[in-house]
């Protein structure tokens, strides 16, 4: 991911297994010193448990992890200065804020005096210097999770480990808060490591991500480079929203053009030239799917349902292909329309239907 000499954290062919099951197949990862890494996939890939290793709550079975050059596979979690924040906020309730912020401090000795002066700088912070003694019952969920948070940068630690931290706070908080969290991140000039089943989290924090998918990382890189060049069909599926449309395809006699589907007589045309009569699994974004007067079009189909959002008009093919694109704006199609659709060659996106790798 970048020069080893500026790599905070390093994951070395992971292991984990739980009795019989393998949560964690060879993990290999190199986190920068400064960056904002996401974890991200469905549930039980993994993300979670290579999270908690990485904060020494879990045990690996094999391989190594280290921090900044020092092997800490074997260390406990209070040795290896990395604060973790999680999804429950996990805030002492008979504590004030200012006491929540300071308890790990107190427990190592640190004079009052000095954890006074760290609690004022860290809730200033924050946002929340008016709060500090109030309790956890008496502030809202975003303010519990900037208590949370708080705790953490107090500490002063080697890197920021989040465990799906906003997943309890409603669609308005969370879009608020992630954008706290990661001018946060800036601020501090943290290194941090962010787990979430949310795409749209990830793309939209993250430096980095990292999609994993029973117990292996399927890809990872910059967010903008997973979107446009995916490496098989999961990360393609996973990567986006709306999902990418599949669609069986094969090559054309002219090797230029695909026909989608089997009964299907729409074409589009490719960016490559590939063997004529080769089937081909093909991936196109909705938001890339250009739609128009089905008569001046090489690709149409029957149109069967329609969302509209105000900002965007969802629209559902009713046979085959099928597919979800989405139109500009309020559209005026309605079930049983015809409608031709385009798409530039350069967006579409083609698959080995066995192997659900990339063709490039």
């Amino acid at each position: 991911m970048t020069d080893a000499t500026a790599t905070q954290i390093t994951v070395e062919n992971v292991d984990k297994h739980y009795g019989t099951f393998h949560a964690l197949k060879g993990i290999d990862l190199s986190i920068p010193k400064g960056q904002f890494v996401a974890l991200v996939g469905p549930s039980g890939c993994g993300k979670s448990t290579l999270l908690r290793t990485l904060a020494g709550l879990e045990g690996i079975t094999s391989g190594a992890i280290t921090i900044e050059g020092e092997n800490v596979t074997g260390v406990p979690p209070r040795k290896r200065d990395l604060a973790m924040v999680f999804q429950s906020y996990a805030l002492y309730p008979h504590m004030n804020v200012r006491d929540n912020l300071t308890y790990a401090l107190r427990l190592k000795g640190v004079p009052k005096a000095e954890r006074a002066q760290r609690a004022e700088e860290v809730a200033a912070t924050i946002g929340l210097e008016n709060l500090l003694d109030r309790r956890p019952r008496e502030l809202s969920g975003g303010q519990r999770q900037r208590v949370a948070m708080g705790r953490a940068i107090i500490r002063n630690p080697k890197a920021f480990l989040f465990d799906e931290p906003l997943s309890n706070l409603d669609a308005s908080l969370r879009v608020r808060m992630r954008k706290e969290i990661r001018a946060l991140h800036d601020r501090l000039n943290a290194t941090s490591v962010y787990v979430t089943h949310d795409q749209i989290e990830a793309m939209t924090m993250a430096d980095h991500v990292v999609v994993m998918r029973a117990g292996i990382i399927e890809q990872h890189g910059a967010p903008l480079d997973l979107y446009e060049r995916p490496a098989n069909r999961f990360v393609a599926g996973f990567i986006g929203s709306p999902a990418m449309n599949f669609v069986d395809g094969v090559i054309a006699e002219d090797g230029r053009h695909v026909r989608l589907g089997i009964r299907s007589n729409s074409t589009i045309a490719i960016d490559r030239t590939l063997e004529a009569g080769r089937e081909v699994l093909v991936g196109l974004r909705p938001e890339h799917i250009a739609l128009g007067d089905a008569q001046d079009a090489s690709a149409a189909f029957t149109v069967g349902a329609v969302e509209p959002t105000g900002a965007v008009t969802y629209v559902f093919s009713d046979d085959e292909p099928e597919l979800i694109a989405i139109a500009d704006g309020i559209s005026t199609l309605k079930r049983g329309d015809t409608v031709g659709f385009s798409i530039d060659p350069g967006l579409v996106h083609l698959f080995d239907p066995e192997t659900e790798i990339a063709i490039p």
